[in-house]
């Protein structure tokens, strides 16, 4: 599916744009084309990356024009060779990558442009034949690209097309994964082997922590990922800081790495795998930092033995450890190289531009305005002599992937076209898959005079050089030499200095022994190197390694070294969540006492009787009840309390409501009877009123009942309802089993008569006011429906407060309060003070009959219908209750 994939999209962009789109844009030539018998293809980054919308940037000199001059150096070798590949001549056509992977894939197109198939049926000539269209070269092997990210990017294409890729410069160990990349090779070391040769340098100093920087990209972040992974396998390192820096870095970007690399002061050793511009605007901070000498940088072969990245900073760069693929200066590239000129070397068509930038002149070409104030070029000028001249690095990396492809080519040959001049039938064209299986059997003495070789992932063996950039009590102040690694080190420890010239190596140690209460966290695979966490929350130290929690009942000791009992609390009688809940309860309970006793002494007077005794007591008892549960919810729970409290705590108010519900009822049924005839309704008798409300109340209690059978009360301990999360103000609260929920259930039937009766309040609204309470008793459960709508969102919004048990506790008993007190006075405190204070409207009215009283109602309902501004009902109707 992949290559399906990216066949269909390697087309899309052949046919949408065609090679080189990008590079049109601009005056750049496009490509070096080498006649031969076989052709190459090269990549290189001939330019830096452009600007935004601008492919290309400035020529570069050193990783552009070098290693381009050196394959072209090998080929003009190779081509000479009367040994290698005789009478065959090696051709080749170059590319600019521009340092850009996506620039870099369009260009690489032209190499697979002659293995797709074009149809041009129905394309003639004028005089009706068939066109005569150049059949574009075959390339059969690449040698590039420079950067990993422009490899893998261009690796995938030439896959499709079984392609072989020999790279000299690209590291990422990415690229061994033959899965996906397997006509993929290169004559460098993978990354993977110098993180390896880098995690051996670290562990030879001492040192078990360091930080590792890396630039955003193929190279930077899978070295670091690399280094990473060994050193997790290899145990004894830790890393403190892994920061990557970004791709465009924002301003003050390297100030706050410096910073973060603070935060971990101790990792002196910092691990980089960057790019030269980032190495010195990371030195640079530093320097700004005045930091200079506390860092001590390991750093990959993309810093080297380099001096870019460290000049104006080698203060800052004293001491730092690099490593570089083993190399060495090929003599015959430089007598070569320093010898082109403008005449002998028109085959590189950037080598006029590179011939500018280097000798800092201009050249008269057709089109390019003249810069003012920079002198012209002569021509006569010459390489070494009147510029500075230092072979690049990978030169003898580029020289030997061209030799390397070379002795494959040559071992097909001998092997296809045995004693045959040139190229034979069997290697036009040349196969791919075979040709990459020759590739890695080559091995020959390279350039250099190391081997060259491959193993099965494609990769060339590691040989390092340890450079440690010196600047202190040396005669000559650069990069020298303390060792090698090929499979392991040899560091020369005494050949080593530090800044200020020190000779013992610096410390960048790992850990200190943690304080108590906090254990040692291993850094997983790392068994030297922890960091001290304290045991925090609920947690004591079991040992130096492991944090335990404390049982649920107690909490640790200050310095959790152990643990202590958790201190056990209650709502005291002097809290003030007490206090005034205590406080509304006595003054209702003298209150209704007061009525109480009003009522027994005044038993036989008119108000008395009017009111209903019967149900007036059976309510009044509900209302102390109610304002008695006060004291069962701030007592101390034990069994008894607890059993008190389910039994109370709804009684109260289905006692109350049941009262008067069944009084609403009984109006609302009177007065709609009265309606139809003259016969008063059944059950209005006071007997058969106290029956009711007592079958009423035997729900409640039945309910309560079957409570204490299926799960007795008892007491228990909550340790969760406070335990914040420090634990020195946790507590465990001794409280009853009753749940939120069980206390809503516990109320519920009280509710639903509450509502009953409001809603019977609400149909009896027409009857004329004060007649038998219909009036007060709608205005009662209004009011008490208002403070009970209020006490939902309080209760159940503290649910999550660690002082839960105390509000939700408040709040219940004050809501219980305030509806027994709007019940005793709206219902009964007129009455008692009418009875007290004005005992002379305390007299018998006249009786009524039940038709009288009804056809009363009647008219004093459609006249307030009539005239809602005339009061009605002014006499007071004291119903023949013998009816």
């Amino acid at each position: 599916f992949k290559r399906q994939t990216w066949l269909r999209l390697t087309w899309a962009l052949l046919v949408s744009t065609g090679p080189g789109s990008w590079a049109q844009q601009g005056s750049q030539p496009q490509s070096i084309k080498i006649e031969g018998d076989i052709t190459l293809g090269g990549l290189f980054p001939m330019h830096s990356r452009g600007a935004a919308g601008v492919p290309c940037g400035e020529i570069k000199r050193e990783k552009g024009i070098h290693r381009l001059e050196a394959m072209l150096y090998a080929m003009d070798q190779i081509n000479s060779d009367p040994d290698l590949l005789p009478n065959i001549t090696l051709g080749a056509r170059i590319l600019d990558t521009c340092s850009r992977d996506t620039y870099a894939l369009e260009q690489s197109l032209l190499f697979v442009q002659a293995l797709i198939q074009k149809d041009t049926s129905d394309v003639r000539c004028s005089n009706g034949e068939p066109p005569i269209i150049p059949k574009p070269e075959r390339v059969v092997g690449v040698i590039g690209a420079s950067g990993s990210s422009v490899s893998i990017m261009v690796a995938n294409v030439l896959r499709l097309f079984s392609i072989p890729q020999i790279s000299y410069a690209s590291t990422a160990p990415e690229l061994s994964d033959k899965s996906r990349y397997e006509f993929f090779s290169r004559v460098v070391p993978p990354d993977s082997y110098q993180a390896q040769a880098m995690v051996d340098i670290v562990k030879a100093m001492g040192w078990n922590y360091v930080s590792t920087l890396a630039s955003e990209g193929n190279y930077g972040e899978s070295g670091v990922d690399a280094f990473l992974q060994i050193s997790r396998e290899a145990g004894g390192l830790c890393i403190a800081q892994s920061i990557k820096i970004p791709r465009e870095p924002r301003p003050n970007e390297f100030e706050k790495i410096i910073k973060r690399l603070m935060e971990t002061s101790n990792a002196r050793g910092v691990i980089i795998f960057a790019n030269e511009d980032d190495i010195k605007r990371v030195l640079q901070s530093a320097k700004k930092a005045n930091l200079t000498g506390h860092f001590l940088f390991v750093g990959s072969d993309s810093w080297g033995a380099k001096s870019s990245p460290i000049q104006d900073q080698e203060d800052v760069a004293e001491g730092a450890v690099t490593i570089l693929p083993k190399r060495a200066s090929i003599d015959g590239f430089d007598q070569y190289f320093t010898s082109r000129s403008l005449e002998n070397n028109r085959r590189n068509i950037w080598f006029a531009e590179f011939w500018e930038d280097d000798f800092k002149c201009k050249l008269t070409r057709p089109g390019i305005k003249y810069e003012l104030g920079r002198r012209k070029c002569t021509g006569e000028e010459r390489i070494g002599h009147h510029s500075q001249y230092e072979q690049e690095g990978k030169v003898q990396f580029v020289i030997d992937a061209v030799y390397a492809m070379a002795h494959a080519l040559h071992s097909m040959h001998l092997d296809l076209c045995p004693g045959y001049m040139g190229v034979c039938e069997k290697m036009d064209p040349v196969e791919g898959q075979m040709l990459l299986q020759y590739i890695r059997a080559v091995s020959f003495n390279g350039s250099a005079g190391t081997g060259v070789m491959f193993n099965e992932n494609g990769d060339a063996p590691g040989r390092y050089d340890i450079f440690q950039y010196q600047l202190s009590n040396v005669s000559s102040p650069g990069y020298k030499v303390i060792g090698q690694w090929t499979n392991h080190l040899r560091l020369n420890a005494d050949e080593m200095q530090w800044s200020g010239g020190h000779r013992r190596i610096p410390d960048s140690v790992c850990s200190f022994p943690c304080e108590s209460g906090e254990r040692k966290k291993m850094v997983k695979g790392v068994p030297c190197c922890w960091h001290c966490e304290l045991c925090d929350g609920y947690q004591y130290l079991l040992d130096e390694f492991t944090c335990d929690m404390c049982p649920f009942d107690m909490r640790p000791l200050k310095n959790r070294t152990g643990c202590r009992p958790t201190p056990i609390i209650k709502l005291e009688w002097s809290s003030p969540w007490a206090i005034i809940p205590v406080f509304l309860a006595i003054l209702g309970i003298l209150a209704t006492t007061g009525v109480i006793v009003t009522f027994i002494r005044f038993n036989d007077t008119p108000i008395v009787r009017a009111s209903g005794r019967e149900l007036s007591y059976v309510l009044l008892t509900g209302i102390f009840l109610i304002y008695l549960i006060t004291f069962l919810m701030i007592a101390e729970p034990s069994t008894a309390v607890c059993a008190f409290r389910r039994l109370l705590l709804g009684l109260g108010m289905c006692i109350s409501y049941s009262a008067m519900l069944t009084k609403t009822n009984r109006i609302y049924r009177i007065f709609e009877q009265g309606k139809k005839s003259v016969t008063p309704p059944k059950f209005i008798s006071p007997t058969s009123q106290l029956i009711i409300t007592f079958i009423l109340i035997s729900v409640q209690l039945l309910g309560v009942f079957i409570w204490f059978g299926v799960m007795p009360p008892h007491t228990i301990i909550d340790y969760e309802e406070q335990k914040p999360p420090n634990p020195e103000f946790a507590r465990g609260v001794l409280k009853c089993d009753m749940s939120d929920l069980s206390l809503i259930l516990c109320l519920s039937y009280a509710i639903v008569l509450m509502i009953t009766c409001t809603v019977y309040a609400i149909k009896s609204r027409g009857v004329p006011e004060t007649f038998n309470e219909a009036k007060p008793i709608g205005f009662t459960m209004y009011t008490t429906c208002i403070v009970w709508l209020a006490f939902v969102p309080i209760f159940f919004g503290t649910a999550q407060s660690t002082e839960k048990m105390f509000i939700q506790t408040t709040t219940l008993t004050v809501s219980m309060s305030l509806s027994a007190t709007v019940s005793l006075g709206m219902l009964y405190i007129p009455k008692a003070y009418v009875i007290i204070c004005h005992p002379e409207q305390n007299v018998q009215k006249r009786k009524r009959s039940f038709k009288a009283v009804v056809q009363a109602a009647t008219v004093s309902t459609h006249l307030s219908q009539k005239s809602n501004d005339k009061t009605n009902g002014e006499s007071k109707i004291v119903p023949d209750r013998s009816q």
